[in-house]
């Protein structure tokens, strides 16, 4: 069973979500990913919440490190992990990606944000580890 997120942590995600959903109300479906990203990230800084772009991580495997094996598309406030997509539909891959994002970032919660849909609220998913 998952221990419980900290209300710290919980209300970063809130605010993450709100930023989403104005970054949707203003651009609307249909953009590239990258678009989406560099606005959320404009949002939540406009908010003062620390947000980093692009963030590599390496990987370890079989003692050897793979530097930048992979990239967060954000991370907020050094603890919340965000994987935006823009896609007809979230597909379980798209879950299982965040998922080993967090396992090998060490963080616990993450949202996957799909930005292409008529409704923001249904293209959130929030995934705890």
């Amino acid at each position: 069973m998952h221990q419980e997120i900290d209300r710290e942590l919980d209300d970063l995600a809130r605010q993450v979500v709100d930023s989403a959903f104005s970054v949707h109300k203003a651009l609307g479906p249909g953009l590239l990913e990258s678009a989406y990203e560099i606005c959320l990230g404009l949002e939540l800084r406009g908010r003062g919440i620390a947000c980093l772009s692009q963030v590599p991580l390496d990987v370890t495997y079989r003692e050897t490190t793979i530097e930048s094996a992979f990239r967060l598309d954000l991370l907020v406030g050094d603890r919340l992990v965000v994987e935006l997509k823009s896609v007809e539909k979230l597909l379980p891959i798209h879950e299982a990606q965040l998922l080993t994002y967090l396992r090998l970032s060490g963080n616990r919660l993450g949202l996957l944000i799909n930005f292409n849909t008529a409704l923001i609220k249904n293209g959130i998913k929030r995934l705890v580890i």
